[in-house]
């Protein structure tokens, strides 16, 4: 019995000196993330290849495993907070970020009740009003933090079927007798779409998606055009997903025009402000938010304009209660109706019942930036996007593939050769760049042609890296393009 090993965790001495070694190990990444390769090149399985397989059956030192993560795991990493990764949406990533998720790890609560945890609950609750007022939200609206947009327009439309269909939760769809519903957003939205419409019922069919205009902004007439023959083939329209920050172009849908079709059609509206959002945070962009108190739900993703680490994501509904009404399952005399003052349960308005403490993070980087701060960093990103735009202009060999309307830039090399031919230039600027580790693109289709994309919104990102940049999107057309 003398060999028997104690239990309980680590000793605290060498968590303490673990902890220390950890701490300068984050700061001497953030400090030098400039100076690595942002991607590997490694084919799928490569990782797999340098770690043991079988299952661990006796304890390893917790310096091994780290020098295991530092010669297998980092190496394998797509480095998103490096100040050339423009793929995306950017990464916000932020050293007051980091700390915030270190505290939570530590804390380990289970914030799906008021009572399991006081503090994340009104903490939660807290940080919502405080992006509810920067989103000029009228307090009607009440929030929920969800993990990604995915899941947030998911529960939206689960609350706009289960008005249209008010028993729904407890027969489901089937015993109700009702013709298809129908789900409208234009062939710029996201994915997320379709993946809501198969999850609670709809059907990913029943998604129609609505022609854009020049701008790649949903086309009203033609939205309108479409809910009439559906109504008149006996379908029910059920709700308009518009869009804040397209994906590929960062575009805003008309939401003022949208929400007449919807009042006419009593139609629910879901506003997907996952990455555009954001932009209400500057008071010159303040026509960004046009409609959205005419709305039913909206959702912002604050892990992508708004400084707070993967994942955060926040769901507003005009009364809360619905969302509550739909997926609590105690009885509803158990629920205080006054949000103000009463105990929530968040618990109640989704469908997950663990929940991480999501609301710390938010809280720590909204303190440590301020508005002021995180506006003047976004409207450097702007700043940047459209000192890119005007590079590309200046040079003949580029052009702009769509309006320029937040930290987005789509650009494609115009050259010569059939249309299929261009395309598979580009395709392989975009795939030579990635693979070269010193920069990082996105590629995607605007009416049929394939264009490079470069996403702002990294801190750490200043006018010479995107001069960098560019001149690897340069040099590479000059390569590839000959």
């Amino acid at each position: 019995m003398k060999d028997r090993q104690p239990l309980g965790d680590v000793p605290a001495e060498e968590f303490r000196k673990q902890l220390h070694e950890l701490a300068d190990w984050i700061a001497d990444y953030r400090e030098h993330i400039g100076e690595r390769r942002i991607s590997p090149n490694d084919k799928p399985g490569a990782i797999l290849a340098q770690l043991n397989a079988t299952a661990p059956e006796t304890a390893a030192p917790l310096n091994e495993i780290f020098a295991d993560m530092e010669r297998v795991i980092v190496p394998g990493v797509a480095h998103w907070a490096h100040p050339q990764f423009m793929s995306y949406f950017g990464s916000t990533t932020t050293s007051p970020g980091i700390l915030a998720e270190m505290i939570t790890g530590a804390l380990n609560v289970n914030a799906m009740t008021w009572r399991t945890s006081p503090a994340a609950t009104e903490l939660e609750t807290l940080v919502l009003d405080w992006l509810r007022q920067w989103l000029r939200l009228p307090k009607q609206f009440g929030g929920v933090v969800y993990d990604t947009a995915s899941i947030s327009t998911m529960h939206a439309l689960a609350a706009a079927r289960e008005q249209a269909a008010p028993n729904a939760r407890t027969v489901g769809l089937s015993g109700l007798g009702l013709p298809a519903f129908r789900i409208y957003t234009s062939d710029q939205a996201h994915s997320s779409v379709e993946k809501g419409a198969i999850a609670i019922g709809i059907g990913e069919d029943n998604v129609q998606r609505v022609p854009t205009d020049g701008q790649f902004r949903m086309n009203v007439s033609t939205l309108r055009e479409m809910v009439a023959t559906d109504v008149f083939n006996n379908f029910k329209p059920l709700a308009v997903v518009a869009t804040v920050g397209t994906t590929s172009t960062a575009s805003v849908d008309p939401i003022p025009e949208i929400t007449k079709v919807c009042r006419e059609d009593k139609m629910w509206l879901h506003i997907d402000g996952a990455y555009g959002a954001g932009l209400a945070l500057l008071p010159e962009c303040k026509w960004v938010t046009a409609g959205w108190s005419e709305a039913d739900s909206i959702v912002i993703n604050p892990h992508k304009m708004l400084f707070v680490p993967f994942d955060f994501s926040a769901l507003y509904v005009r009364d809360i209660g619905r969302l509550r009404r739909l997926f609590a399952l105690a009885p509803e005399h158990l629920h205080l109706r006054d949000p103000v003052g009463a105990e929530i349960n968040y618990m109640d308005y989704g469908v997950q019942l663990g929940r991480r403490f999501r609301a710390l993070k938010a809280w720590v980087v909204w303190r440590a930036f301020g508005r002021a701060g995180m506006a003047a960093r976004i409207r450097e990103h702007l700043r940047l996007a459209k000192l890119f735009a005007d590079w590309i202009q200046q040079d003949k060999r580029f052009e702009l593939s769509a309006p320029v309307v937040m930290g987005v830039v789509c650009f494609r090399l115009t050259t010569a050769g059939d249309d299929q031919k261009v395309d598979t230039i580009n395709s392989k600027i975009v795939e030579q760049i990635n693979a070269s580790g010193r920069a990082y693109l996105t590629q995607t289709k605007l009416r049929g042609r394939t264009v490079m994309r470069i996403g702002l919104g990294n801190i750490l990102t200043t006018e010479q890296h995107l001069r960098n940049v560019w001149e690897i999107i340069q040099n590479t057309a000059e390569e590839v393009g000959t």
